[in-house]
């Protein structure tokens, strides 16, 4: 006996999937809208103030409506059905878009830590009443885009977007306390030193951010899972004599994978049938695993067929 099989255990799991990017998506697209507001208050304000710190500001919310615009184009691109040539659809490009998210956060930083080293030497004279203002406006809509996008950070390309926004209001925040600094004491040394306090939080959500990304992109196994695990917990079921070939990973955040060889002691298709559906619940049960295509094989196969190889150049795991 020799069946391949391919299940889809995830139907309505599908759906739900769909809609949960229908609502990410109206989230981007009204923190996309405030996110272009503040835009160009902060340009506006800070060539009437004077203030380099808001022009830094704006300069970083440039880099934030590129990348909230490039999430939502790509959720909307995820959403759209499989093809025959495209037959996981276009999740992939969320992740995609989380990478060049993490990208341009960390360029981010390094022009904030830039603007920062040079502030130190030169502090610019800037209209601390204007740029009080224009920031203040700039927190408050940045709280609302956190607001907006929050509840969504389940995908890395809504976590890179959300990211995005964070750091825009820590920018905020720190332009506000700056600038009370200022207006209280006249010392505006306090603008760079709270800037790069902000750049290394960007840059720790930045690093795994990509960390994540590249994860998926390579195929590796999703994080907090343990392929010994999954592989001892098939072979525990009863009927099965041993498992190969195990391989998991994401289609994206969320939507795990598994391709396996399971050498069985059943004799007919029913019995493997009834096995399949053990192992199918057991994995999405106990492993989130949604999507299988796993392999049966009998024991006389096993030993007639050419020896089998994983990537990690081992035959089973037991």
């Amino acid at each position: 006996m020799h069946a391949h099989t391919h299940s889809h255990s995830n139907g309505s799991r599908s759906d739900s999937t769909g809609r949960h990017r229908i609502a990410e998506r109206r989230g981007l697209r009204i923190t996309l809208m405030l996110t272009a507001v503040i835009l160009v208050a902060e340009v506006i304000g800070g060539y009437l103030s004077n203030s380099l710190a808001l022009l830094a500001d704006a300069g970083h919310m440039f880099t934030d409506v590129l990348a909230v615009g490039l999430a939502y184009l790509a959720l909307g691109l995820a959403i759209r059905p499989a093809t025959e040539s495209k037959t996981y659809g276009w999740y992939r490009l969320e992740v995609l878009a989380a990478l060049v998210n993490g990208v341009t956060l960390v360029v981010m930083s390094l022009f904030i830590f830039w603007e920062a080293y040079e502030r130190f030497f030169e502090p610019p004279e800037i209209s601390i009443g204007t740029m009080l203002v224009v920031a203040t406006i700039g927190l408050f809509a940045n709280s609302l885009g956190l607001v907006f996008l929050s509840g969504h950070g389940g995908s890395l390309n809504m976590r890179g977007a959300y990211l995005h926004v964070l750091g825009d209001l820590l920018s905020s925040v720190a332009v506000v306390a700056g600038g009370l600094f200022m207006l209280l004491t006249g010392n505006y040394l306090v603008d760079p030193i709270l800037s790069i306090l902000i750049g290394f939080i960007i840059i720790f959500s930045a690093y795994r951010l990509l960390r994540e990304s590249v994860d998926v992109l390579l195929e590796a196994i999703p994080s907090g899972m343990e392929l010994e695990e999954v592989g001892r917990a098939i072979a525990e079921i009863e009927g099965v004599i041993g498992v190969h070939d195990l391989h998991i990973w994401s289609l994206t955040s969320g939507m795990n994978a598994m391709s396996c060889h399971v050498e069985v002691r059943t004799t007919t298709l029913v019995e493997s049938d009834t096995l399949l559906t053990r192992i199918n619940e057991l994995l999405r049960h106990q492993f989130a695993i949604t999507h299988t295509t796993i392999q049966v094989e009998s024991e006389d196969y096993r030993r007639s067929a050419p020896i089998h190889w994983d990537l990690r150049g081992e035959g089973k795991v037991q």
